[in-house]
C-alpha cells in the first residue's frame, strides 16, 4: 500500500487532541513535547541505516508494506509492552500508519515515529500523575479486601477501552505494587516513601527525555525486525559501548540488559566483582544502586545507560545493589542487597584453572581433570607485537592438559558454564587440541559464500576420555567449540542446551552514532547452525534458569537454525554406542541424588507459579498463596538437608539453595568445585563412560 500525502507536522496535532480529561487537570505540569522534534543529523543516519540493512544485513528483507507492519508491531510494543498506556483509541489512530513505514524511512521522514513516541510520554506522564494522587490522597484508600484481581502478563490483553478503563487498569497496577511491597515487609509510611520518590524520579527523568531517546527508540524498532542484535547506537551509547555492554572495566562485571521497567542481569564476567560476592546470579532484576554507604536510589523505570553510570565507577569505590533474586516467585518482591568493590578486571583473573576431583578410595579411587575456561581471551597487542609468550585460552589450556596427564587422570572435564565466548581464533585454536586437523566452523556471510575455517597443525594435546559441561549462559564461541567436539565425536557434551548466539556482529559509523548490524552466520562442520536452538547436550541436566527468560530463542526476532551443507571431516563414532546407557545410568543417580532432586522439584513448583495468569488484589489471599509457596519451599529444602544428614529448618533461609547447589551459577569459585553436584555427576559420567569402554575391549 503506498500513500503519497502521509501524516506531516500535524500528526502529533491529531495524536495530543486525544487527552485524557478527568487525568490531565492533575497533572503538575505539561510536558515539554512540541520541542522534540527530529534533526537534520538524525534524518541523514536514518537513511544510512536504511542502506546499511538493504545492502550488508545477513538477513535479506524488504522495506515493504509486510515489514512496515512488523515495524509497527515492534514499536508499540516497545513502547507499551504491558498494555497500560494506551488506549484502544490510541491505536486506532496509529493503525492508519501500519504500511507507511516503508515510504517514511527510506525518505528521512521522522514525524510519525516522533508522533507516537511523544504520545506515549504523555500517557506515562498522566500515569505517573495520577499514581502521584493516589499517594498523596493516601494509600488507606486502597481497598485490599476485595475480590480484585489483576493479570500478570499483559503483553497480549486487549487494549483499554476508553479512558476510564485505563484509569481502572493503572489503580489496580499500582495496588498491585503496594501489595507487593506489602508482602515484602515493608510498612505503610516506607512503601508511601518509596513510591513517592520513585514517581517523582520517572517523572524527572521523562521530562528530561531528549530527541535523542526518541530517534533510538523509533530507529531500532526499525533494525530489530532484521534480528535482536542489529541496533542504532547514539553517539553517547556508542563512546561507552563496551563499558556499557558488560560493565567489565572498572566495574562491577555483569551484563546488564533492560526488561521492562527494570535492569536485569544476563551474564556474570568471569573473576569479576558480581561473580565473586556470589551473591548475585543471571536474572536478577536491580531495583536500586548507592554509592559506598549513601542513599539507596530506586533505578526502577530508569533507561539501561542511567543505571549503568550509577553502577560504573573508579577502581576501589564501593556499590550496593539492592536486587529482587531470579529465584523469587513472580509475586515476591523481597529483595537483597549486595555490597561489591569495583575493579578492573584483568586478563590473569579469568585465565583457565584445573583442578582434579577424586572418586572412590584407595587403589579403585579415580581421578578426573577439570579445566574451567571461562571465557576464550587472548592477548591481542602481545600477539601482534609477535611476542613469544603472549596469553590465550589454547596456550593455557594445552599447558594444563600436560599437568594433568602428569597426575595420571582417567578423563578431563571441560567446564565452560557461563562462558559467554570471545576470540573465534581461540575457539578454533582450543578444536585443534583435540582434533588432528580438519574444520573446526563455518561462517556465511550475507552473499551466501561459506568461509571454512580449520585446525591446520597435526597432533592431539590429549586423546583420552573428555566431556564438555555446559549451561544455558554457554554462547558463541563456547558454542562452536562443544558443538564440534560433538559433531567429531571427540567428547560428550553435557548440561543445558546453550545459548543459541550464532550470528556475527560488526559496526559501521554513521554520520550520527553507530549501527551494529549481523554480517554472517556460524555453522557446525555438520552443517547446522548454532543459532537459536544452540548445541543440545548428549546428556541433560535440569535448567536452573528459564529458558523463556534467558537465550537467543527469548528474544522477539531472532534468526531462525538452520543447516547448510557440511564440511569435509572424519567423525570418530565410538562415543554414540554409549549415550544411551550412559544417560540411563546418569538418571538412576539423579532420581537418588538430594541436589538434583531438589533442582527438578524446585523448578516444578517455580514453574506452576509461573503458570499462574492472574493474581488476587485481596491481601489475605495473596498472603495464603506467599505463605503456601514458602511452606512447600521449606519441605523440598529439608527433604534435601535430611538425604544429606544435615538438621532441618524451622524457616527458610535468606540465601537461595539453588546458588548452592550450582556454584558456577554465581561464578568461578574453585573452593567448591567438589560441591558442584553438576560437575561431580559429569565426573561420574565419564567414569562410566570408561567402564562401558572397558566392557567392549574385554568382550571384544
Amino acid at each position: 500500500m503506498k500513500r503519497s500525502n502521509i501524516l506531516r507536522s500535524t500528526c502529533f496535532a491529531v495524536l495530543c487532541a486525544m487527552g485524557l480529561g478527568a487525568v490531565a487537570a492533575e497533572q503538575p505540569a505539561a510536558l515539554d513535547l512540541e520541542s522534540l522534534q527530529p534533526t537534520r543529523e538524525q534524518m541523514i543516519a536514518s537513511l544510512q541505516t536504511v542502506e546499511l540493512l538493504r545492502l550488508q544485513h545477513y538477513n535479506k528483507l524488504k522495506l515493504d508494506d509486510a515489514l512496515s507492519s512488523q515495524i509497527f508491531d515492534n514499536y508499540i510494543k516497545a513502547l507499551d509492552p504491558q498494555r497500560s498506556l494506551f488506549t484502544q483509541a490510541d491505536i486506532e489512530v496509529f493503525e492508519q500508519y501500519r504500511h507507511s513505514f516503508d515510504e517514511l524511512l527510506p525518505s528521512g521522514n521522522l514525524s510519525v515515529g516522533f508522533a507516537i513516541y511523544k504520545r506515549q510520554m504523555d500517557r506515562l506522564d498522566q500515569r505517573l500523575s495520577y499514581a502521584q494522587k493516589l499517594l498523596d490522597d493516601g494509600l488507606d484508600t486502597l481497598d485490599f479486601s476485595s475480590d480484585q484481581s489483576i493479570l500478570i502478563d499483559r503483553e497480549e490483553a486487549a487494549w483499554a477501552a476508553d479512558e476510564q478503563a485505563l484509569i481502572a487498569l493503572w489503580r489496580r497496577q499500582i495496588k498491585d505494587e503496594v501489595l507487593r511491597m506489602k508482602l515484602a515487609g515493608r510498612d505503610m509510611d516506607t512503601i508511601t516513601e518509596m513510591l513517592t520518590k520513585r514517581y517523582k524520579g520517572q517523572q524527572l527523568r521523562l521530562s528530561q527525555t531528549q530527541s535523542e531517546d526518541i530517534f533510538q527508540g523509533y530507529i531500532n524498532a526499525f533494525t530489530q525486525v532484521y534480528d535482536p542484535h542489529t541496533q542504532y547506537m547514539s553517539p553517547e551509547v556508542a563512546e561507552n559501548f563496551d563499558i556499557n555492554m558488560s560493565l567489565s572495566l572498572q566495574g562491577i562485571g555483569a551484563v546488564l540488559q533492560s526488561d521492562d521497567e527494570y535492569t536485569k542481569i544476563t551474564r556474570l564476567v568471569p573473576a569479576g566483582p558480581a561473580a565473586k560476592s556470589q551473591q548475585l546470579a543471571p536474572a536478577d532484576r536491580i531495583i536500586g544502586v548507592a554509592q559506598g554507604n549513601g542513599e539507596m536510589i530506586d533505578v526502577v523505570g530508569w533507561r539501561l545507560s542511567e543505571v549503568v553510570k550509577l553502577i560504573r565507577g573508579p577502581k576501589g569505590s564501593d556499590v550496593r545493589l539492592e536486587v529482587i533474586p531470579a529465584s523469587n516467585p513472580p509475586t515476591d518482591l523481597s529483595t537483597r542487597t549486595v555490597a561489591l568493590v569495583r575493579e578492573e578486571i584483568k586478563l590473569a583473573d579469568q585465565a583457565a584453572k584445573s583442578t582434579v576431583l577424586e572418586f572412590g578410595d584407595g587403589q579403585d579411587a579415580q581421578r578426573i581433570g577439570v579445566i574451567q575456561v571461562p571465557n576464550f581471551y587472548i592477548d591481542f597487542k602481545a600477539y601482534r607485537r609477535g611476542d613469544e609468550d603472549y596469553t590465550s585460552t589454547t596456550r593455557d589450556v594445552r599447558r594444563l592438559l600436560s599437568e594433568l596427564q602428569e597426575q595420571e587422570v582417567d578423563g578431563i572435564v571441560l567446564d565452560l558454564r557461563n562462558n559467554g565466548g570471545g576470540s573465534l581464533q581461540e575457539a578454533t585454536e582450543l578444536t585443534g587440541l583435540f582434533i588432528d586437523r580438519g574444520p573446526t566452523v563455518l561462517v556465511r556471510d550475507t552473499r551466501g559464500d561459506v568461509q571454512v575455517l580449520d585446525d591446520p597443525e597435526s597432533g592431539v594435546a590429549y586423546t583420552g576420555p573428555m566431556a564438555v559441561l555446559v549451561n544455558r549462559l554457554s554462547a558463541s564461541a563456547s558454542e562452536i567449540f562443544a558443538g564440534a567436539m560433538q559433531d567429531y565425536g571427540r567428547a560428550l557434551v553435557i548440561g543445558e542446551p546453550t545459548f543459541g548466539k550464532g550470528t556475527v556482529q560488526s559496526i559501521q559509523p554513521l554520520n550520527h552514532g553507530e549501527l551494529k548490524l549481523t554480517l554472517a552466520k556460524f555453522y557446525r562442520v555438520s552443517g547446522q547452525s548454532t543459532q537459536h536452538r544452540g548445541v543440545v547436550p548428549d546428556i541433560h541436566y535440569p535448567s536452573l534458569l528459564q529458558t523463556t527468560d534467558i537465550g537467543e530463542s527469548s528474544l522477539p526476532g531472532a534468526l531462525p537454525w538452520d543447516t547448510i551443507p557440511p564440511a569435509r571431516y572424519n567423525a570418530d563414532g565410538h562415543l554414540a554406542p554409549f549415550i544411551k546407557q550412559l544417560a540411563d545410568r546418569h538418571e538412576l543417580r539423579a532420581a537418588i541424588d538430594p541436589e538434583f532432586s531438589y533442582t527438578l522439584a524446585r523448578l516444578d513448583l517455580n514453574r506452576t507459579i509461573e503458570e499462574r495468569k492472574y493474581l488476587p488484589l485481596n491481601e489475605t489471599k495473596r498472603r495464603e498463596q506467599q505463605e503456601a509457596f514458602d511452606k512447600s519451599l521449606l519441605l523440598l529444602e529439608n527433604k534435601r538437608r535430611e538425604a544429606r544428614g544435615e538438621k532441618p529448618l524451622t524457616e527458610l533461609e535468606s540465601d537461595d539453595p539453588l546458588n548452592e547447589i550450582s556454584p558456577a551459577m554465581a561464578g568461578v569459585d574453585e573452593d567448591k568445585l567438589e560441591d558442584d553436584p553438576f560437575l561431580a555427576e559429569t565426573g561420574k559420567i565419564l567414569i562410566d563412560l570408561l567402564e562401558l569402554q572397558h566392557q567392549l575391549a574385554r568382550a571384544g
